[in-house]
């Protein structure tokens, strides 16, 4: 790598860690210790039971043992572990206005990590297409962060398509620690669909069983909704398939944008039903008050 190509890389790393920095202190200020407060809580000891203590608390199988009642005690870990898991297959390249998904992505995830480095806690990273493309265990500090941050920017993937259910397995065996994983993604399922769900959804349940699982969707608008510009020749930038368009069709756009819609709200459905949370961004519109809106939903489902 050039010397060149090393000096635009740092001062692109430095303009992301002051404007994320930024971000972290003057619009989130507290909201990410409040929603992730007490996401960590470890076993701490057994001790003989007391009047006055929460029943639901007993360990049958020590009070079995020893003829009366125990009860198991927890402490809670305040130092959180946050992983990073960001898709960086090719599809993360396309963005038709003035940021791709993958760069929208390493915004969010420069945010996420620089809120919890103020908190002291650690941070880890998953880079991942249709492999596993980096691992970087969760750790602590600014020197730390700067070069997770790098890695999102500049890791050039020596995949293209994304196998999300092969990520989620490899949080599961990596990440042994309780975590808030963030999965970032475009959730673009290639090949068959209802499989490749299935899949999916088996491993969301695996991972969201031990750790507390945030999806993250980034989308363009161009994926939603097509323009009006005549005939196109599209290619799937993960499979390179090529598929003509004719953008005039009103029927045309109206069978993309109902298949967009179809298949966004049968993601939502497989979220909500594993109990994962998902917040849902877009490359054209700020995602600032996207994240305080779903900080703030998390703080009084907390409460409550």
């Amino acid at each position: 790598m050039s010397r060149v190509t090393v000096s635009e890389m740092l001062k692109k790393v430095r303009a992301i860690e002051i404007r994320t920095n930024r971000q972290v202190n003057e619009a989130l200020a507290g909201q990410y210790r409040s929603v992730f407060r007490g996401a960590g809580i470890d076993f701490d000891e057994v001790r003989e039971y007391v009047p006055g203590d929460d029943v639901r608390a007993i360990d049958w199988k020590v009070t079995a043992r020893q003829g009366r009642p125990f009860i198991k005690k927890y402490r809670e870990d305040r130092e959180l572990t946050i992983l990073l898991a960001i898709d960086v297959s090719a599809s993360g390249n396309f963005g038709s206005g003035a940021e791709s998904k993958r760069e929208r992505a390493a915004e969010l995830a420069s945010v996420l990590a620089f809120s919890a480095i103020k908190n002291r806690d650690n941070v880890g990273l998953l880079l991942f297409s249709d492999r596993v493309e980096l691992y970087i265990p969760p750790a602590k500090g600014r020197p730390h962060v700067l070069r997770v941050i790098r890695e999102i920017l500049f890791q050039e993937p020596q995949g293209r398509g994304t196998d999300l259910r092969l990520a989620l397995e490899t949080i599961r065996r990596a990440q042994k620690r309780r975590a808030v994983v963030f999965l970032l993604s475009d959730f673009c399922l290639a090949g068959e669909y209802e499989p490749a769900l299935a899949a999916l959804t088996v491993a969301l349940h695996s991972v969201a069983r031990r750790h507390d699982l945030v999806a993250v969707s980034i989308s363009d608008p161009r994926e939603r909704e097509l323009p009006d510009v005549g005939r196109l020749t599209l290619e799937d930038a993960e499979t390179g398939e090529l598929v003509d368009l004719d953008t005039g069709s009103a029927a045309t756009r109206q069978r993309f944008a109902h298949l967009a819609a179809a298949r966004a709200a049968t993601l939502r459905k497989t979220f909500h039903a594993n109990a994962v949370d998902l917040l849902e961004l877009d490359t054209a519109s700020p995602y600032l008050p996207a994240l305080r809106q779903f900080f703030h939903t998390r703080e009084r489902r907390a409460g409550r």
